[in-house]
């Protein structure tokens, strides 16, 4: 009987171990879980995640170009400052077009569209 006995609370030392074991082993796989989720979660929606990637990327590309159009207008308002500063002809036309202007002897005629009113 003491064989008996002492061989149950081996069992029972046993069972409790493995128990022990089981939990601990329950235990780092959850704490692995999460920290593999939250390294998963960071790695897509942290401050230097995938998202921050592609929304920075769409910006740059539309930064890029804005700048494009204001080199392209700065093209323009360069070429119109030559014509300004070198053709009469396109001066002339400006001031005729723009400001209502006449040459000596011209009439101005201002039409007035009905459909407006």
């Amino acid at each position: 009987m003491i064989n008996n006995s002492n061989s149950k609370r081996v069992k029972r030392k046993n069972s409790k171990q493995v128990y022990k074991t089981d939990i601990q082993k329950r235990i780092i796989r959850s704490i692995l879980l999460v920290g593999a989720l939250s390294l998963i979660i960071i790695f897509f929606f942290g401050d230097h995640g995938l998202y921050q990637l592609y929304t920075l990327k769409k910006e740059r590309a539309s930064i890029q170009n804005q700048i494009n159009t204001l080199r392209q207008e700065k093209v323009e308002l360069e070429n119109e400052k030559i014509k300004l500063e070198t053709d009469y002809k396109y001066i002339e036309e400006l001031a005729r077009e723009k400001y209502r202007m006449a040459k000596k002897g011209e009439k101005v005629f201002k039409v007035i569209d009905k459909r407006k009113k």
